[in-house]
């Protein structure tokens, strides 16, 4: 039987999972770069805990989780730096895409992190409610009622 190094687990988990990573990543951040950094921060922290997940029983669900974990960070220094292309003068009746997302990006990043997870990981990851109750140790139940209140929190962030 063969040994593998950390370094050399570390490579493989690498290998597997860094596209998940920066799509998950992009579709919370909307920008390549804020995705890449994102990246290197979900990577750089398996390496420095000796380059493996301990405990983790589905590594897909852990990086996907580690990288709108981190997305949200991002989104939050964003808003903290006002780095937003929104403009709050923007009271145009139609609004563009663009806009909308960056609205909804602001109005996430102002939830508490469990929260932003949760609704990140179910309607941008599509993670199911089991798969998200088994994640964050909670029941089916809990995890439906949060997430309808995370989404009436954010649609009265979005109506402001």
């Amino acid at each position: 039987m063969t040994s593998t190094t950390p370094l050399a687990g570390f490579a493989e988990l690498y290998e597997r999972h860094y596209e998940a990573v920066f799509r998950a990543a992009l579709r919370v951040t909307g920008r390549a770069s804020d995705a890449e950094d994102v990246l290197q921060t979900v990577f750089l922290r398996v390496l420095a805990r000796g380059g493996a997940v301990e405990d983790v029983t589905l590594p897909g669900a852990y990086f996907r989780r580690a990288a709108v974990n981190a997305a949200v960070d991002v989104l939050r220094r964003r808003e903290l730096h006002a780095e937003s292309a929104y403009d709050d003068e923007a009271h145009v009746a139609v609004q563009s895409p663009f806009l909308l997302k960056e609205r909804l990006r602001r109005a996430v990043a102002a939830l508490d992190s469990e929260d932003a997870s949760l609704f990140l990981l179910r309607h941008v990851e599509g993670l199911s409610i089991e798969e998200l109750a088994g994640m964050f140790a909670l029941e089916k139940n809990n995890v439906a009622v949060r997430l309808h209140r995370i989404r009436r929190r954010l649609q009265t962030e979005m109506q402001r």
